[in-house]
């Protein structure tokens, strides 16, 4: 009787550690590095039953706060499984607050929250082709050690260990994200040998920039573990070489069901195309020269089926007479929350009249 109580007890003692064991929560956030902000992480252990909790971080060190007043705050605004430690761990989008409790001059989601909040009737959709170069010892990944490759040709949606480099990373990658959950619809190799490309969406304005970023994040930490870094440089080698951008699709209900709007959305785009020029990333202008499948950074236009347009309408638009438009001006370092605000504010405000 005696033995039976203890096993007994020993057996629910047992059954309490386990379900009060404490996961790890991955807290990341954007820095305040300039001209193109970072990710930055950390973990937290939190306790067995609790959310992840508002948490810190030291801002002297991330560009975001001074030495003596260094307190930066974390609000978590995302919670995804961590698909690479598994278990119960996750990752922890978190925007940066002051110690008021206030966005931080760094936190450029609370505006996008707020215009995707004002134009929500238009039911505004994103998909970000983000593309980017895996490096490795300082040079694009399969860049021979002196000199350069063969020409680009056969690199895009290519196959062969002559033509492709880093497939191994993307297809952890590719499963990570979904794993986590992520809106991830696609993969391919680019036009640039070690330039890869993967999409998230379609999904509403400030949801589709919280993945891109995660997304990222999981990109960066899924090379790292093969020695390999993942670089959003726009211009990563110069000379006869394709950048890396961020296309952006972009519909509203209006758009999915008329053409006129279409064209309006382009015209509107057009209008403020400076403004969108200067917030589509850093070194905009190394990129979109006129060649390489861009128009150049300094006149807008907008034509079906031509990638070499500031924006693209594809031909299967054109013949339905609705769908989406392809914004291709937006670097491969821009900031999605950024962009995906000033293309809604821009092709709603002009829909209602304001721009």
């Amino acid at each position: 009787m005696t033995a039976d109580h203890d096993a007994l007890r020993r057996a629910v003692v047992n059954v309490e550690r386990r379900t009060l064991v404490p996961y790890r929560a991955e807290y990341i956030w954007i820095d305040g590095s300039e001209p193109t902000q970072k990710l930055r992480s950390k973990t937290k252990i939190v306790p067995d039953g609790q959310e992840p909790p508002i948490w810190g971080f030291d801002g002297s060190s991330t560009n975001q706060a001074p030495g003596n007043e260094s307190d930066c705050v974390l609000r978590p605004v995302k919670i995804i499984p961590d698909p690479i430690r598994g278990g119960d761990d996750v990752l922890v989008l978190a925007e940066v607050l002051t110690v008021d409790l206030e966005p931080h001059p760094t936190n450029t989601r609370a505006a996008c929250v707020e215009v995707a909040e004002k134009y929500a009737s238009h039911d505004p959709w994103f998909g970000i082709e983000q593309e980017y170069t895996f490096f490795k010892d300082g040079r694009p990944y399969g860049f021979p050690a002196t000199g350069f490759p063969a020409p680009q040709g056969g690199y895009y949606c290519g196959v062969g260990a002559d033509e492709i480099f880093g497939r191994h990373i993307v297809e952890d990658h590719t499963k990570y994200c979904m794993d986590a959950g992520l809106a991830i619809s696609g993969t391919n190799a680019e036009v640039m040998i070690g330039q890869w490309e993967f999409q998230i969406g379609p999904l509403g304005p400030v949801e589709v920039a919280d993945q891109v970023w995660l997304a990222r994040w999981l990109l960066y930490r899924t090379a790292e573990d093969y020695d390999i870094s993942a670089h959003l440089d726009p211009k990563p080698v110069k000379g006869d070489w394709n950048g890396a951008g961020a296309h952006t699709n972009f519909s509203t209900k209006e758009m999915r069901e008329s053409y006129d709007a279409i064209i309006a959305a382009c015209e509107a785009l057009g209008k403020r195309h400076d403004l969108h020029i200067k917030n589509y990333g850093a070194e905009i202008e190394h990129r979109l020269t006129g060649l390489h499948e861009t128009a150049p950074w300094t006149h807008f236009n907008y034509g079906v089926s031509d990638r070499g347009a500031s924006v693209r309408i594809p031909w299967q638009v054109a013949k339905e007479g609705k769908g989406y438009i392809e914004d291709r001006r937006p670097n491969a370092n821009m900031d999605p929350y950024v962009v995906t605000r000033l293309i809604t504010e821009t092709v709603c405000g002009a829909f209602e009249g304001e721009i």
